[in-house]
């Protein structure tokens, strides 16, 4: 199957597939199972970028003092892409507290609200594109490095999406609704995919760079956001630890 196939196919896959794995975790599946999935997509980012993204770069010439900087900015860069987005959403929140106390007419406090949901999704949108680019310099390197890059998209889309969908619903949001408009953010990553496929095809050099990237991305998700969830979680300590090991276990499959 032609490279470019498979990379549309992987990022269609990543999108679609996690955003209806969360609709089925939100509304058809018991609320206990969302939280076995983080210690499964928490099992899966670590064994993704440890024992495959890395271990690539480090085997396609890069020296590990080329490799780990790279690594270290990359967790970094993200951390502070988080807090900033942070600070928009609570910035957000403040001026809809002022807006609620000054408004006369609810629909303007409501408008705003909207207004702030819409940044969300545009900001999800950003995200799936660079999961897209991700994915397809995965491929450039080796299609089943591309496919368990995509693997680990899957599994931490999962919990995104999840939330994604209970601030829409908050934000009275009907469910087709809020399921459609996940749906357009999610193909962002085939934008993301197609664009850098006929980028990075052109400028090898970049490839390992690049998946480097994508390990620095899956280790600051699952180890400043999965794995403090599962810190709390107490009941069904066997079976977190079970599911974190299915995640790694997947991976080497």
């Amino acid at each position: 199957m032609p490279l470019i196939i498979q990379i549309l196919l992987a990022c269609l896959l990543g999108g679609l597939l996690s955003l209806l794995a969360a609709f089925l975790i939100l509304y058809g599946l018991p609320k206990k199972w969302l939280a076995y999935a983080v210690s499964f997509s928490t099992g899966v980012l670590l064994g993704t970028s440890m024992l495959h993204l890395l271990p690539e770069a480090l085997g396609s010439g890069l020296s590990p003092q080329e490799v780990f900087p790279v690594l270290l900015a990359g967790i970094l860069g993200f951390f502070a892409l988080e807090k900033l987005s942070i600070w928009r959403h609570s910035h957000h929140h403040e001026d809809d507290g002022q807006m609620n106390t000054k408004s006369v007419a609810t629909t303007s406090g409501h408008h705003h609200g909207d207004a702030g949901v819409v940044g969300i999704l545009i900001g999800d949108g950003f995200h799936n594109f660079t999961d897209g680019v991700l994915i397809a310099a995965a491929f450039l390197t080796d299609p089943a490095l591309g496919w368990a890059t995509t693997l680990a998209v899957i599994a931490h889309e999962i919990p995104q999406e999840a939330g994604d969908f209970a601030i829409l619903l908050a934000a009275g949001w009907e469910r087709k609704k809020a399921l459609f408009w996940n749906g357009i953010s999610s193909l962002a990553s085939v934008a993301g995919g197609v664009i850098a496929y006929f980028s990075l095809e052109h400028t090898e050099n970049w490839i390992p760079y690049v998946v480097i990237v994508a390990a620095s991305s899956f280790i600051y998700i699952a180890i400043a956001d999965l794995l403090p969830r599962l810190k709390f979680q107490f009941q069904g300590l066997g079976w977190h630890s079970l599911h974190l090991l299915m995640g790694v276990a997947v991976t080497l499959l």
